[in-house]
């Protein structure tokens, strides 16, 4: 009985290795089947309201900037700082990295971004916190942008 008993947990500890084995060797691949589905200008600029690219001037809008800076400190600074990580990544020069549609995007639809976009999902897997829906208007995450241009621009 002893030598039956060895042999099955000799085989259940193979089987739990091979399983952990498996699973850790189960990397998703450079392009989902997801990514398949998104258009070139929704894996560069998101998926959402924003369909078309939005070129920063060079002089950005002081008004503009001014609200972006209220709904930024409203809306966005409890999960964001703008130099250092918090709860989400920085975004002191989020500008330099992503385009301003993406950003609106991400702004105005981050669940379906999550759930598609493979950046978005990959900040996900980095930060473990959704970024949930703050029921911004488009005009206020266009302003958002205008404020972190600003701030990039420091």
């Amino acid at each position: 009985m002893k030598e039956q008993e060895k042999n099955q947990s000799i085989f259940f500890s193979l089987l739990l290795i091979s399983l952990l084995l498996h699973a850790c060797g189960n990397k998703k691949s450079e392009v989902s089947p997801k990514d398949a589905e998104l258009a070139e200008f929704q894996l560069k600029n998101g998926i959402g309201p924003v369909t078309k690219p939005i070129k920063l001037e060079d002089e950005l809008d002081p008004a503009m900037i001014e609200r972006g800076k209220e709904v930024f400190e409203l809306r966005c600074s409890a999960c964001h700082y703008l130099n250092s990580r918090y709860i989400g990544p920085p975004l002191g020069n989020i500008v330099d990295v992503r385009t301003p549609a993406y950003i609106m995007n991400m702004t105005l639809n981050p669940s379906e971004m999550i759930e598609r976009h493979p950046i978005a999902q990959g900040l996900y897997e980095e930060y473990s916190t959704r970024m949930t829906d703050q029921n911004i208007s488009k005009k206020d995450a266009r302003a958002i942008v205008e404020f972190l241009a600003q701030k990039a621009r420091e």
